[in-house]
């Protein structure tokens, strides 16, 4: 009859459990694609390291103390130790628990209870000897082992391992993520720097040449071929100049904190003393990107893990719907007498029980954490969707950056040369009284405006290679 029973309850919890479960799993998101294209090409593309690719002492020094000190990658690392703890945490739950337990308590049997009754009249009985008998209250003394153990039928315990171990590694790629954006951020801040300082050794000549022209104009005026006006309108430009000079110290200062705070320090100098022009790219790439490029990506990586993590819950979810199977064990000496505790095998005992438990009215709990697990799933899909098209777009858009910068800056090269001319061209036709003043400070203008664009330009071809080697997943050996 009892057998019976435990028979039909057991056949009704997984039922439902059952039930449960196939309703479930209507809803969970499989079309994860496997596969993404783009042109490709035979000979696939491969980033050289970090060192080789930045090929400039100062700013791989100045990369390595971001890599130590920035505050960003530090709290990256201390975000991958908690879920390393959780891995830990997760790493033996599907085996059982062993501990020792030692306790001391003592009992007070009512007179009128069936124990006070019943342990007074064995106090008088034929069948025990002397050290068997009871006094009240009575002590009690046990020393042992004791067991508890969740028999995973289901996957549930394995499935939230396997979760807590996919949102570990992606806490890894997400570390990785933060430490290639760091690299490219310091890289395109030296670069600005690079530019600003350019910049000034241009405004710098471009003063020298302005104070030059003045002179010219005054000693025209004094014989007679040149006005006040003119020396005014120079004046003016050369005080322009000087003011662009402070302006460009200005974003200089501005440009070295914002790097020395990624450096993770206070402000202070960054000697760089390089011409921007100068400056080799560090990578050519063509177009047509090999798609198993995309799939270094550190984001990329982060979202397919998590991805991974929330499949796991919903599982793990569907399978709390199911019965569970606890096994409890202890085994120990016990006894009321602590003279007589470790007496073996009079003291020794043992017990061993398992348990099948499984919800049948209540569920509303596990119903919303499959609910909830669900929707972080879908929410999960759809982050890894936009990490894959999110990589497409800023590898193309570097890659046509890279490519338009590279057509205008040979086109402003030719410009710039041009108009460095028309200076030499103005002050002779001007000594010789066939051009005027305004004509000089109009080749002067131009040239010092080209100048500043080629400069302009140079930095954006750097800073899209920069971007690129980022959106590839660079930066990272």
């Amino acid at each position: 009859m009892y057998k019976s029973s435990l028979y039909l309850i057991i056949i009704l919890f997984t039922v439902f459990g059952c039930k449960s479960s196939s309703e479930a799993e209507k809803n969970i998101v499989n079309n994860v694609p496997k596969n993404y294209g783009v042109a490709t090409e035979s000979n696939k593309l491969t980033l050289p390291e970090r060192s080789v690719f930045f090929n400039d002492s100062v700013l791989n020094s100045l990369i390595n103390t971001s890599l130590q000190k920035n505050f960003d990658i530090q709290s990256a690392l201390q975000r991958v130790q908690q879920y390393r703890a959780e891995v830990l945490l997760n790493k033996g739950i599907r085996l059982p628990d062993l501990s020792f337990n030692g306790s001391i308590g003592q009992r007070q049997f009512g007179k009128y209870t069936m124990d006070g009754v019943g342990n007074y009249d064995t106090n008088f009985s034929q069948n025990i000897a002397e050290n068997q008998k009871m006094s009240n209250p009575l002590p009690d003394y046990y020393l042992g082992l004791q067991s508890q153990w969740e028999i995973d039928i289901w996957g549930k315990l394995k499935n939230k391992k396997k979760a807590a171990m996919a949102r570990f590694l992606a806490s890894e790629n997400g570390k990785n993520l933060v430490i290639t954006t760091v690299i490219a951020e310091v890289a395109n801040l030296y670069y600005e720097i690079l530019a600003l300082d350019t910049e000034k050794q241009i405004v710098e000549d471009n003063i020298k040449l302005q104070e030059e022209a003045l002179e010219i104009v005054i000693i025209q005026k004094q014989v007679g071929r040149a006005n006040e006006l003119g020396i005014e309108i120079m004046q003016g430009r050369l005080l322009s100049s000087k003011a662009k000079l402070i302006e460009v110290d200005q974003r200089i200062v501005i440009a070295q904190n914002q790097l020395n705070f990624l450096l993770g320090r206070y402000p202070e100098s960054i000697a760089i003393k390089s011409n921007i022009l100068k400056q080799p790219l560090p990578l050519k790439i063509s177009e047509g990107i090999p798609s198993e490029m995309l799939a270094k990506r550190p984001d990329i990586k982060q979202a397919e893990l998590e991805l991974m993590a929330t499949k796991s819950d919903v599982k793990s979810a569907k399978a709390a719907f199911y019965p569970s199977l606890n096994i409890n064990a202890s085994m120990g000496f016990h006894a009321f007498n602590s003279a007589l505790l470790l007496e073996n095998p009079a003291s020794a005992v043992y017990q061993i029980f398992g348990g099948l438990t499984a919800p049948l009215l209540n569920r509303r709990i596990l119903k919303a954490q499959l609910l909830a697990s669900k929707t972080a799933q879908q929410q999960a899909y759809i982050n890894y969707e936009r990490s894959v098209v999110n990589g497409f777009k800023e590898v193309y858009n570097s890659i046509y950056q890279l490519a338009s910068a590279q057509k205008m800056t040979d086109l402003k090269s030719e410009e710039v040369k041009t108009f460095k001319n028309s200076i030499t061209t103005s002050r002779e036709l001007f000594k010789n009284g066939k051009a005027n003043y305004l004509e000089i400070v109009n080749s002067q203008k131009n040239y010092l405006d080209s100048q500043l664009e080629l400069v302009n330009l140079k930095k954006q071809q750097l800073q899209s290679t920069v971007n690129l080697y980022k959106s590839l997943g660079g930066g990272l050996q």
